[in-house]
């Protein structure tokens, strides 16, 4: 049985390697997925679709992307055919009028998607779609947008944000370690979303040098905006993993229900 609403996720997806190991983020995810009751679809906002204009796929059968290089065989081998759904498609591009929202063809499951999906719904019998990321538009845009969307939970849809709460490639340190402005700007994000302060998650962009640094490019904290509008009053936050690795990429995932 569907519940009146579902959660709503938010996953630090870090590196596609997290599909195919075994380590102690997959596991938090394969964890969360066994305790989250079964939806009629997933919307999925990842980090790695950025357009111009709003765009959301709307194919029948979304193919599995690889953006990315350098990886094992194995990892280009994995495989997640869960279906699309087109009429899931079609009554976003009416709920979030008036803006304009493009139906998709041709892009399908990042690895920001199916990469955290392959954990959570490992049987792949769940549609899935994906809502891009309109790169001319503002954090508050963003966050309103999912306000919108948030009124897909009451519908049996599951919403998921796949990105990052820090994320700056240029700082990596190939280690299991946390530089002190990593560190510190994650736990005021985490602090921030037990407040319910999202006004200052919304205005990232004043908030002082570790926030600059932790967002050197906002792609992967966009999606947690879309998560932070779709949260109802009175809901509760729980963190199923908290650790900043590599240095500079915060692993940081929560459910709100």
């Amino acid at each position: 049985m569907t519940p009146s609403r579902l959660p709503v996720l938010f996953i630090g997806h870090g590196s596609p390697m997290n599909a195919i190991e075994d380590n102690e983020f997959s596991r938090s995810w394969s964890e969360a997925g066994r305790s989250l009751p079964r939806p009629k679809a997933i919307l999925c906002v990842s980090a790695h679709w950025e357009t111009r204009g709003i765009q959301v796929t709307a194919m029948e059968k979304p193919k599995t992307i690889y953006d990315f290089y350098g990886f094992p065989p194995e990892l280009y081998a994995m495989q997640y055919p869960a279906a699309g759904s087109p009429d899931l498609a079609r009554r976003i591009q009416g709920l979030v009028k008036p803006v304009e929202v493009t139906q998709d063809q041709s892009w399908g499951l990042d690895h920001g998607a199916w990469s955290v999906l392959s954990r959570l719904f490992p049987h792949a019998d769940v549609p899935v779609i994906q809502l891009s990321l309109d790169q001319g538009i503002s954090p508050q845009a963003h966050y309103d947008l999912g306000r919108q969307l948030g009124t897909l939970r009451e519908e049996g849809i599951l919403i998921i944000g796949s990105g990052n709460v820090v994320h700056n490639l240029g700082r990596v340190a190939w280690e299991d370690t946390a530089f002190e402005w990593a560190a510190e700007f994650d736990d005021r994000v985490k602090h921030w979303i037990l407040d319910g302060n999202h006004e200052a998650l919304i205005g990232y962009q004043t908030q002082g040098p570790s926030a600059a640094l932790a967002i050197n490019s906002a792609e992967h904290y966009k999606p947690l905006l879309y998560v932070l509008g779709a949260i109802r009053p009175g809901e509760s936050v729980h963190f199923f993993a908290e650790k900043v690795t590599l240095g500079s990429i915060s692993m940081r995932s929560f459910r709100v229900d």
